[in-house]
């Protein structure tokens, strides 16, 4: 039996790079593992190869929000897994995602290189992926223009939009900014 694919990052919120890693790993692999990182705050660490990685402005929604974005972005599928993962503990992520599993790590720069390097230190195959053609996604754009009031929603995979909403009235309701 072949592992299921596997894709983990912060999904801050969830965005069309995300879901193409997540096509081509069930494409390739029939199932498919998404390993939500900063699961909590007590996960978020300092990395050398990303600045924001653990500011609580680059983490605004909880894992629970997250993870709700990312059923919807990806239809219910019953063949995908969402599971937590810390990336600080490279001694739990066979608890995760077992080491048959396919890593599939989108390329872009020191920090996608470094995450890399480290899940094939752990015993993990990489396929290190290709940007897709177009306009490169990034969550921090994304946070950007919905801080700023801006057209986020062209940003964010559609069927996203609703909830993200939904979620972002029910802050501003409690006084809570993203």
């Amino acid at each position: 039996m072949t592992g299921p694919a596997c894709v983990t990052g912060r999904f801050q919120p969830v965005h069309e790079d995300h879901l193409r890693l997540f096509r081509m790993g069930l494409e390739e692999r029939g199932r498919l593992i998404v390993g939500i990182t900063n699961p909590d705050p007590s996960s978020r660490r300092p990395e050398p190869d990303s600045g924001h990685r653990h500011r609580e402005d680059a983490n605004p929604f909880t894992y629970w929000e997250r993870a709700e974005l990312l059923l919807c972005a990806l239809g219910h599928d019953p063949r995908v897994l969402l599971v937590p993962f810390d990336l600080g503990r490279p001694e739990l992520w066979e608890c995760y995602a077992p080491l048959d599993a396919v890593q599939y790590v989108g390329r872009g720069g020191a920090w996608e290189a470094g995450k890399a390097r480290r899940l094939a230190a752990a015993g993990y195959r990489v396929v290190e992926a290709e940007p897709g053609p177009g306009e490169r996604r990034t969550s921090t754009e994304i946070r950007a223009a919905i801080r700023a009031g801006g057209d986020w929603e062209r940003l964010v995979p559609p069927a996203t939009v609703a909830p993200l909403r939904a979620m972002l009235a029910g802050r501003r309701a409690r006084g809570a900014v993203l």
